[in-house]
Formats: C-alpha cells, structure tokens, sequence
C-alpha cells in the first residue's frame, strides 16, 4: 500500500501505514459487556493456543472438558466460536500477509495477544456473514480490555476499518498466497508438484461435506437424503438443516458418519464373509462396522476405554457385533493369527484439514518423522497378526509420503515374507487417479469435483494391501 509523503521514516512498531490514524489514548475503564465480546475473548485465548503453544483445537471445543471460557457460553456463543476460529485458522497465512501490508513495521515482540486479536476481527471481515461494524467495535473492545494492547486500541480500529473499507481488493491479492503454512506447502510442491500442490492447498479451504456409508443400496439413500452417490460407494449429503440423528434411517442403523476416502481401507479387502478379521486401531468405529456390515467376524482393538465405549454404542445402533478388546496393539498376542489386519494407524492427519484446520498450526516436520517410526513398528507387528496368505491394510489420513508409500517400501525390503497386493484403476471408476503406479490408494482434498448442489473433495488418505507370503 502506498504510504504519505513527507513521512518520518522511522515509525513506532506496529504503526499502521499512512492514512490509517494513530492509536488513542489508554483508559482505564473495564470494557461493557457488550452482546458478543466473551465469544470473541474465548477466540482469541483458544487461538493463541492453537497456534502459539500447539494445542488441539477438538480438546479445547469440547463441551464438558474444554476450555473453560468456551464451555462458559451459550450454544449461539459457542456456534460462533467454532466458526471464527476455522474461519481464521483455514485464511491465517492470507490474514497474516494483508495485516503485513498495512504496517510499517511488524508489531511489537511480545505482541502476540495483540496480533490474534487483529486476525481475528480481519476473518470476520473478510469471510464470513458478520458486519464490519460489530466485527470491529468488538476487536477495539477486546484491545481495551488487556493492559497490553489498550495503547493500541486506535490501530486496531484503524487496521480493521481499512480491511472493511478494501475487502475486495484484499480478498483479490490475498488469493495468490497459500493458504497453509509455508513448511507444509513447500513439502507439498515437492512431494506433488506445483500445480497439484495449489490445488490441494485451495481446495482445503472448503469444508467436508457430510458423507454416509451405508449399508446396501446407496443409490436409494441418496435419493431418500437428497444426496448423491461417490465414486467410493458413500452418499453425500446436500447442506441440511437438522440435526444428523433426525434423518431417515438413522434410528434403524441403516448407515454411519464416515467421510469418503475413510471408507476406502475397508473396501480394499474384497470378500470377507466368514473370516477373522482384527481392526487394530478401531475407534470410533466406522471402518470396524464396515467390516462386521461384509460378514466378516471382526475383534475390534483399542487402547481407550472410553473410545471402546462409543464404539459399543455406534454397533449397537447398526445393529452390528464384534469382539472389543481393549489392549495397545503393540503388545497385541492373539492365541491364533488371522484371515486379515486393517491398521488405520495414528499419523500426523494433515490430510483432515477441511474439517481439522488446526493441524497444520499444531504438527509440524518432527511429528510427521516421529508418526511415521511409530506407524513402521505398528505395521511390522500387524503382519505377525496374520496367517500364511493373509491381508494386511494398511492406512492413515496424511499427505506426507513419509507417513506412507515411503514407510511401506522401506518395510517391504526388510520383510521378505510381506508382498504388495496391486489395487486395480478398474475397481474405482471415476477416482482412477487416486491409485499410485505402485497400485496403492492416494486421495487428496482436491479429488472428487463438486456436481449437482454437492461439495467436491475428500480427505487426503493412502492405503496399501499387503500379503503374507505362503512359503
């Protein structure tokens, strides 16, 4: 942006380029408890531990445990919460460079509750449904009510008013910039190339769309639910407006909450009807009740308790049955192998972002190394799970080949008795591009087109079959 000149050339941190005004004075009054303002204090605190200290945001939005300033709202309070902060965190590298834009100087060392103020009422302005006026009013109040910020109350009114003012121009530049962290980006463009890269990074910014897998008959579903049928066999769901336990079929257990490219792992084995089969890392549930829905006789592993317990109760609406363990599938010894082994292991999920779009403030380059030793020691006992002849799956929602096609080719060189298992192109009709020349499965956010009313995409997954040799 152009500045005044004439100007000093040196200017306080944090001071706003020419035109924006200066910041006020200090008061000391505490802020009004106006309509909105706990909401927006709740955001910035959770935020801040987001992206400052690395802290899952699930946690911190849950109802009976989370953080207390959110718990303390109304559900309207907390609705809006949830949206500023996914709001934020999917934009924050574009917020970040049109903020940069509008000062001179960076904001001050230590700044940080400041800057997290700004981003905030910069999101509210930029992407969603709130007017400017509130979305600013209540950032000024916020910088008055911290003893840090209160000098700065000016620039912030100044700072938002301007974003208000040049929405469209921001929106406009800002496209250029990816919107995820530059590490992440950067390995993405390496690992998928420029194009791809800019694909998956945009179509992150959309959020999933429900998906349902169900039971038999999804073109019927789709049709009853005002939906359509995926290329994976899921339905998915046209923006609705009650809630999901509401819809036909729940009650009756005729399908499951499951995105699309979760749905895969499960379908990889083929017919199951008859054979033993462990899931290793089994809750919530959804790819257990896949396998138990195939006729397969199904010993569900977890090591929570808690997680068993949801579990137990998803089966028992679909009216489905397996064996729950309760072990850490490292120290897992059955008293006979099985027919098979899905291991949808623990992983960095940065392929989840549409709908976790914290994951890529909260891991970073040593989670992906440190995920994908542990998913190396999982695999190898999972291949001693099975029989002579037996399947092995395995699978995670990362993006990171690290996490994946490398950990399971460095695993076939040391494990002479484990071969890959090809999955054809030909199974998938309309998601051939997701299968690897290697004949793993790969999905990406930027898969699957949006058509007929229905959102695009699906969450970035690999998938491997792998055998135990005979002989």
């Amino acid at each position: 942006m152009t500045t005044e000149k004439n100007r000093p050339s040196r200017r306080p941190p944090g001071r706003m380029k020419s035109g924006s005004g200066a910041p006020k004075g200090e008061r000391s009054s505490p802020p009004p408890a106006k309509p909105g303002f706990e909401a927006r204090a709740a955001a910035a605190k959770i935020l801040a531990a987001v992206v400052d200290r690395k802290v899952s945001l699930d946690g911190m939005l849950d109802p009976q445990n989370g953080n207390p300033a959110y718990r303390a709202l109304s559900d309207q309070d907390r609705a809006l919460v949830r949206a500023m902060l996914n709001a934020t965190l999917r934009h924050l590298p574009r917020i970040e460079a049109a903020l940069d834009a509008m000062l001179d100087n960076p904001l001050p060392e230590g700044a940080r509750a400041l800057q997290h103020v700004l981003v905030l009422g910069a999101a509210q302005i930029l992407y969603l449904d709130i007017p400017d006026h509130s979305a600013v009013d209540l950032a000024v109040e916020q910088a008055h009510a911290d003893p840090r910020n209160r000098r700065f109350a000016g620039l912030v009114n100044a700072v938002l008013r301007r974003f208000g003012r040049q929405r469209d121009r921001i929106l406009a530049q800002s496209a250029a910039v990816p919107a995820m962290p530059a590490w992440f980006f950067e390995r993405l463009t390496e690992v998928y190339g420029a194009d791809e890269a800019a694909r998956i990074a945009e179509a992150q910014l959309t959020p999933a769309a429900i998906d349902l897998t169900v039971r038999s008959d999804p073109q019927g579903w789709a049709e009853k639910l005002g939906g359509v049928v995926l290329p994976t066999g899921s339905v998915r769901l046209r923006p609705f407006d009650r809630p999901i336990t509401a819809l036909e079929g729940f009650e009756a257990g005729e399908w499951w909450v499951q995105d699309a490219a979760a749905s895969l792992p499960a379908r990889l084995f083929g017919d199951l009807e008859g054979r033993r089969v462990v899931d290793l890392c089994a809750a919530p549930g959804g790819k257990t009740a896949q396998l138990a829905a195939a006729g397969a006789s199904v010993t569900a592993l977890d090591q929570s308790g808690n997680r068993l317990k949801r579990l137990a109760a998803n089966l028992d609406r679909l009216k489905l049955s397996a064996e729950l363990v309760e072990a850490n599938m490292l120290d897992y010894r059955p008293e006979e192998p099985f027919d098979a082994a899905l291991l949808d292991a623990p992983c960095s999920s940065t392929g989840t972002t549409r709908r976790h779009p914290d994951v890529l403030w909260t891991k970073g380059p040593d989670d992906i190394e440190n995920l994908a030793a542990l998913q190396a020691r999982m695999l190898r006992h999972a291949c001693d799970l099975v029989r002579p002849g037996g399947l092995v799956v395995f699978s995670n929602c990362s993006l990171d080949p690290k996490e994946g096609e490398e950990m399971v080719a460095a695993l076939l060189a040391e494990r002479t008795d484990m071969e890959r298992v090809p999955v054809s192109p030909d199974r998938w009709p309309g998601l051939e591009e997701a299968v690897s020349p290697e004949g793993a499965l790969r999905t990406t956010p930027a898969m699957i087109p949006p058509r007929d009313g229905v959102a695009g995409g699906l969450d970035g997954f690999y998938a491997v079959v792998l055998k135990r040799r005979e002989s």
